[in-house]
């Protein structure tokens, strides 16, 4: 049976999880403030870029495991894509680093118009998680591509948890306003309160505290990912850990059994075999089953942290399962 303090100590600690979730509550606020005001938070230099076959690995394939990267596939003899290509400039703006555009010329890159297979330009696909998405072919209305945008910001936050944010101004070239001392939250108290309680050890108490502060203010970032991490040790903490792995080895077609294997795998600090382990579930089932061990490995993405390379290979790698 595992101790009742038992501790995430060597996988996660609470102040890596109240950094991440800080970093997301700024990427929230910066696109509210962006959509009263009508102005992107970032620079265009920075949502809207152009790409060759040299930066594609970089600029595209690993950017995308943090948000969704646009193609627009474009020549400068193309009439319909001078129309399409400042629309979706513009989109990108407005949509506030949900997602970013990258513009590529087919004239200066037949490998990448090849390898994507392109009929005709202006093409449009999507990269997500490493994996190409075709989105649209020729002109379309604007009414149009904004519910593919918005089906493609979906998708890839719950398929996969990448959810995009904001450029940092510096990076893009801009000088970043002074910015005042963040006044202290109404949250503040009880998320210390939740801290301490798992901390201690005290996983319902924790569970309960984060859960008050989400009744009333659910996007919280730090509750939200506080909360994954006070349940995860919740539901490990009355478990035989030997009768588990011997359960999820003997029976791998239980597929309650690895979610609860993995688990364990994650508190022992076995990430990538965490990881692993639920993957070949979604690569090997259909329907509910493979649900269950798809949203249990987005559960333990947000324990571990978005910014962690293990996360960003996992990503991938289940969209490989998934696409």
């Amino acid at each position: 049976m595992q101790p009742r303090n038992m501790s995430m100590s060597g996988v996660v600690d609470l102040a890596a999880v109240k950094a991440a979730g800080e970093a997301k509550q700024k990427a929230e606020q910066a696109r509210a403030e962006a959509a009263r005001t009508g102005r992107a938070p970032t620079s265009g230099a920075r949502l809207v870029f152009d790409v060759d076959e040299a930066g594609f690995q970089q600029d595209v394939l690993q950017r995308s495991t943090e948000v969704p990267v646009v193609i627009d596939f474009w020549a400068e003899w193309c009439e319909p894509c001078k129309q399409l290509g400042p629309l979706l400039e513009r989109l990108a703006g407005e949509y506030a680093g949900k997602f970013v555009l990258a513009k590529i010329d087919v004239d200066a890159n037949q490998m990448l118009f090849q390898q994507f297979g392109v009929q005709g330009i202006p093409a449009v696909f999507a990269v997500v998680a490493g994996q190409p998405i075709p989105l649209f072919q020729g002109a379309a209305p604007e009414s149009q591509i904004r519910e593919v945008l918005d089906q493609l910001v979906q998708a890839a936050e719950q398929q996969f948890g990448i959810v995009g944010a904001p450029v940092d101004p510096q990076a893009a070239g801009e000088q970043p306003e002074a910015e005042a001392p963040a006044p202290a939250g109404p949250y503040d108290a009880l998320l210390e309160a939740a801290n301490q309680a798992l901390d201690s050890g005290d996983l319902g108490g924790a569970v309960q505290a984060y859960k008050n502060v989400l009744s009333d203010d659910p996007a919280n970032p730090e509750a939200k990912l506080g909360l994954a991490q006070a349940e995860l040790l919740h539901r490990v903490q009355d478990l035989d850990p030997q009768a588990v792995r011997k359960e999820a080895a003997e029976n791998p077609a239980d597929v309650q059994a690895q979610i609860r294997a993995a688990d364990l795998d994650l508190v022992g600090g076995h990430i990538e075999d965490a990881f692993g382990r639920l993957i070949d579930v979604v690569k090997r089932t259909a329907g509910a089953d493979r649900e269950s061990a798809r949203v249990r490995l987005l559960e333990l993405f947000e324990v571990i942290g978005a910014d962690d390379p293990r996360v960003t290979t996992a990503r991938t790698a289940l969209a490989r399962v998934l696409f």
